[in-house]
């Protein structure tokens, strides 16, 4: 009697022995589902996953069918009912966790998308943990905004996705705090080269106007900034971008050259609208007489705009000397040719001594620059 008392006790301590531990991490195969999940975990026992989180996981779409391998961690070694209770959501965490803690060492930009947020600042889902962006760590946000200003803008952020580095972990308060103001120059980088990987000559995108300057505009493209040469966004003559364009403005432009090497992009405005030289021959005729402004004046003549983006050109050879006019001189001109597929007008001054060579009317004064 005593020996099977001895080999009891043994048989019972190898069990013990055998329990798995609260925490430990374990694989397994999905057995049943119905009426509860029962997972195969290679043990004297199979583990149980409470029914409540079998219908939170299926109401997130999660994907669980018999069979399917799953990462558990154990909840209760031993229950009341003798059941190994385990969790594939609590692994789920562990893992955000660890994820958590390994970017917040190694300082590299995470990509989320904001959920909600509250007085103090942003939600963002991170994984299955809710982590939390404060106030002063969103970017684009004053300092000064009133209580009533400040949840319209946050609002205005959920469902963007944006840029953040790992600041805080803590996991015994459960507390992850995410900023968006320190990912700021790394994350643009980021998304400026992913932008220029995708962009080709000949693309059209829509990008929001962030700067205007003297030579052109600047737009957004979800990352990355281009260039619109002050030359590139009117068919007519632009002085300054402000003329045409306003910072926040949204448009359409096209790709006409991308430089990786310099992370340079080259864009247009004015292509996404119809070329005016479709109409030239409705609004011109040879002999017609008009108004027009000087743009720039060469050793080969002056061109003179006619409106709607449409330039003509004083032939040099119109006078003995220097062209006797000068930018942004008005003058009055007379059509001499019309040749809107090659977009080129000819024109005289009309004050001035030109030969009364009738034949002169219908020269093309384009002819001698297509020679030199």
């Amino acid at each position: 009697m005593e020996s099977e008392a001895d080999f009891q006790s043994l048989l019972d301590s190898s069990d013990d022995t055998g329990l798995p531990q609260r925490g430990q991490v374990l694989s397994g195969r999905i057995v049943t589902l119905q009426p509860q999940m029962i997972v195969d975990l290679g043990l004297k026992r199979d583990g149980v996953v409470a029914r409540e989180e079998v219908e939170k996981l299926l109401a997130e779409n999660t994907s669980l069918e018999v069979g399917q391998d799953v990462t558990v961690t154990v909840m209760e070694p031993e229950d009341k009912d003798g059941n190994l209770l385990v969790s594939i959501r609590q692994m789920r965490h562990q893992k955000d966790w660890l994820e958590a803690e390994r970017l917040m060492s190694s300082g590299d930009v995470w990509e989320g998308t904001v959920t909600g947020y509250n007085r103090g600042g942003l939600i963002v889902k991170f994984g299955e943990i809710q982590a939390f962006v404060p106030f002063s760590h969103v970017i684009d946000l004053p300092r000064n905004l009133s209580e009533t200003e400040r949840p319209a803008r946050l609002q205005a952020m959920v469902g963007r996705r944006m840029g953040f580095k790992v600041i805080e972990v803590d996991r015994e308060r459960r507390r992850l705090v995410l900023s968006q103001r320190n990912a700021q120059k790394e994350y643009r980088e980021l998304q400026k080269s992913r932008i220029l990987d995708e962009l080709a000559e000949g693309q059209i995108r829509t990008g929001r106007v962030t700067g205007l300057r003297d030579f052109g505009a600047f737009v957004d493209l979800g990352g990355a900034d281009g260039l619109i040469h002050i030359s590139e966004l009117a068919w007519q003559r632009v002085k300054h971008p402000s003329e045409v364009l306003r910072v926040g403005q949204e448009v359409e432009v096209e790709i006409l050259k991308v430089d990786r090497e310099s992370k340079r992009i080259a864009l247009s405005l004015k292509r996404r609208q119809q070329t005016p030289w479709g109409r030239v021959a409705e609004r011109f005729e040879v002999g017609q007489v008009v108004q027009g402004t000087v743009t720039r004046v060469t050793n080969f003549g002056a061109f003179v705009d006619l409106g709607e983006g449409v330039d003509g050109l004083l032939h040099a050879r119109q006078w003995p000397g220097p062209v006797p006019v000068k930018e942004d001189e008005e003058v009055m001109v007379k059509i001499l040719s019309v040749q809107p597929e090659r977009q080129r007008i000819g024109l005289e001054l009309v004050s001035s001594p030109v030969d009364e060579n009738p034949a002169a009317d219908h020269v093309d004064v384009y002819e001698e620059l297509d020679s030199e």
